[in-house]
C-alpha cells in the first residue's frame, strides 16, 4: 500500500495514502490493536460531526475563524453526520480513557478532507485548516467526547430506544385489555394460587414497563446537559465568552432536542453520572423484560407436559434431533439481551466511578456499553413484540382445567367457615384425590348449593 508522511509533536510517521486521518489517529491504530478495528460507535462520530461544526460557526462568528475556514470545517462536517466517512475512523474504545484520539481522528479527517476540496494532495502541502489550532479552535478532547457523549446517548434514546419500548408496552397493553374476562390461576411461589384473569396478569407486565419509562425519560433531563465550553478541566480556559451558550444553541436548533450548557462544567467532565443515572432506567426495563419473558415462556411450556396456558408463535424448529419441538426463542433471546445490559450496567457504574479529581477516563467505555445496551433494548422490544407477544392466543381448555382442579379455591370460605376448616377441606382433597366441593359435603361444613355459591372464580378476581 502507498503511503505518506504525516507529523505531530512527536515526530513523523507513515499514514495510509488514501485515508484521511493524521498521525495521532496513526499512532493509537499501532498502540492499541486490542478488540475489533473501528469499535468506536459510529454514533458518537456522527455527534462528534454536529459538534465540530457547530464549533466551526461559533468560532467564525467571534473572529477566531476565516469564513473560508469556517465553510470547509462545515463542509465535511456534514459529510461525516451524513456517514459519507464512516470508514475514515478505524479507532478502537480501548484507547485513552479521555477519548482523545477519536476527537484528534475527528480533527484529522476534516482538516485533510478540507485540503482536499481545496484541490490539493494529501501529503504534499501543510494542510490549510489545522487539526489543533482551527478544527479543536475554543475546545478540548475533555468537553468535546463528553458532549459527544451525551449527544450521542440521547438521540438514541428518544429517537430508537423509548419508541420500542413504547411499542413493546402498547403490545402487551393490547393482550391485557383482550385478555381481561379469560379468568385463570394464580401462582405464588411457584405454588397454585387464588384466580386472576389473564388480563390482569398481562397488566402487571404493562405497569413495569410503564415504570421503567417514566424513569427513563426523567434521565433525559440531565443527558441533555453539556460539557462543551469546560475546555480541559470545566473552567473554560481558551474558549471565548458564551461559546459554550452559542454552540449548544445551534446543536439544539439541528436536532431539535433541548440541549442545554451543563450546571456545573467540573461535574460534566469529571463524572458521567448522568450516564450512570439514565443507564441505570436501561437496566430496571431489562429486569422487567426478564421477568416478563420468563413468564411467558413458563406459560406457554409445553405443549402436554408444561402449563401451557398460552400458545405463542411458532417461528422455527426447535431442535435438530426432536422432530416437530418448538421453543420460545424470542424469551429466550430476550433474557441473554437483558443479561447483556445488566453486565454492561455493572462495567458503566464501575466505569463511572473511575473519576479522578478532574477528569473521568473510562469515557470510551462508558458510551460504548451505554449505546449497546440502548441498540440491544429497541432491536429485541420489536422482536418480542411482533414474534411473540403480537402472536401470543389463550388455551382456554387448559386454563379451565387448572381453575377447575386448584385447590387454592378454597380461599373464598375463609370468611364463611374459617381458615382452619377450609385448610381441613383443602388437605382431605389433597389426599384423597379429590375435589374441593366433595370434600365440604363429607365432612359437613357446607351443602352443594352454598359451596357453588360461595366458590365462583369469576367472584374471586
Amino acid at each position: 500500500m502507498n503511503h505518506r508522511e504525516e507529523r505531530d509533536t512527536l515526530g513523523s510517521i507513515q499514514v495510509p495514502y488514501d485515508k484521511y486521518w493524521g498521525a495521532q489517529t496513526e499512532r493509537s491504530i499501532r498502540n492499541f490493536r486490542i478488540g475489533p478495528k473501528g469499535s468506536m460507535p459510529i454514533e458518537v462520530i456522527h455527534a462528534f460531526g454536529l459538534l465540530k461544526k457547530a464549533s466551526a460557526y461559533v468560532n467564525y462568528q467571534k473572529g477566531l475563524l476565516s469564513s473560508e475556514k469556517k465553510h470547509l470545517i462545515s463542509k465535511v462536517c456534514d459529510e461525516i453526520i451524513n456517514g459519507k466517512l464512516d470508514d475514515q475512523f478505524p479507532l478502537v474504545i480501548w484507547q485513552t480513557g479521555s477519548g482523545t484520539h477519536t476527537n484528534m481522528n475527528i480533527n484529522e479527517v476534516i482538516s485533510n478532507r478540507s485540503h482536499v476540496f481545496m484541490g490539493k494532495h494529501l501529503g504534499k502541502e501543510i494542510p490549510f485548516i489545522h487539526p489543533n489550532d482551527d478544527v479543536n479552535k475554543s475546545q478540548s478532547s475533555n468537553d468535546t467526547f463528553s458532549t459527544a457523549m451525551h449527544i450521542a446517548s440521547y438521540k438514541i434514546l428518544v429517537e430508537k430506544t423509548i419508541p420500542s419500548v413504547e411499542h413493546l408496552k402498547n403490545s402487551l397493553k393490547k393482550k391485557s385489555h383482550l385478555f381481561k374476562n379469560i379468568v385463570k390461576i394464580g401462582r405464588t411461589h411457584l405454588m397454585d394460587a387464588t384466580p386472576i384473569t389473564l388480563g390482569q396478569e398481562f397488566s402487571g407486565y404493562v405497569s413495569q414497563i410503564d415504570h421503567g419509562l417514566k424513569f427513563l425519560k426523567t434521565t433525559l433531563n440531565h443527558l441533555s446537559e453539556l460539557a462543551i465550553g469546560g475546555t480541559a478541566v470545566g473552567t473554560g480556559l481558551n474558549a471565548p465568552k458564551n461559546y459554550d451558550l452559542e454552540v449548544t444553541k445551534y446543536l439544539s436548533e439541528w436536532t431539535g432536542y433541548p440541549f442545554k450548557v451543563a450546571k456545573n462544567k467540573f461535574e460534566s467532565i469529571a463524572s458521567h453520572d448522568a450516564i450512570v443515572e439514565s443507564h441505570s432506567a436501561i437496566k430496571q426495563i431489562a429486569v422487567s423484560l426478564i421477568k416478563i419473558s420468563n413468564d411467558i415462556r413458563f406459560l406457554s411450556s409445553g405443549p402436554r407436559s408444561g402449563i401451557g396456558e398460552i400458545y405463542i408463535p411458532e417461528n422455527e424448529p426447535g431442535s435438530s434431533i426432536m422432530p416437530g419441538k418448538i421453543n420460545p426463542t424470542q424469551c429466550e433471546s430476550m433474557i441473554m439481551v437483558c443479561t447483556q445490559i445488566i453486565g454492561n450496567d455493572v462495567s458503566i457504574s464501575i466505569a463511572g466511578a473511575s473519576g479522578n479529581y478532574e477528569l473521568n477516563v473510562c469515557k470510551p467505555l462508558l458510551i460504548y456499553n451505554f449505546l449497546q445496551s440502548s441498540k440491544l433494548l429497541s432491536d429485541s422490544c420489536l422482536s418480542f413484540s411482533s414474534l411473540c407477544v403480537d402472536g401470543i392466543r389463550p388455551n382456554h381448555e387448559r386454563i379451565q382445567h387448572f381453575v377447575n382442579q386448584s385447590l387454592m379455591l378454597v380461599t373464598s370460605l375463609n370468611n364463611y367457615i374459617g381458615y382452619e376448616k377450609s385448610a381441613h377441606i383443602a388437605k382431605s382433597a389433597y389426599l384423597n384425590n379429590s375435589t374441593l366441593k366433595k370434600e365440604a359435603i363429607r365432612l359437613g361444613y357446607l351443602n352443594a348449593d352454598t359451596f357453588d355459591k360461595i366458590v365462583d372464580p369469576s367472584k374471586m378476581v
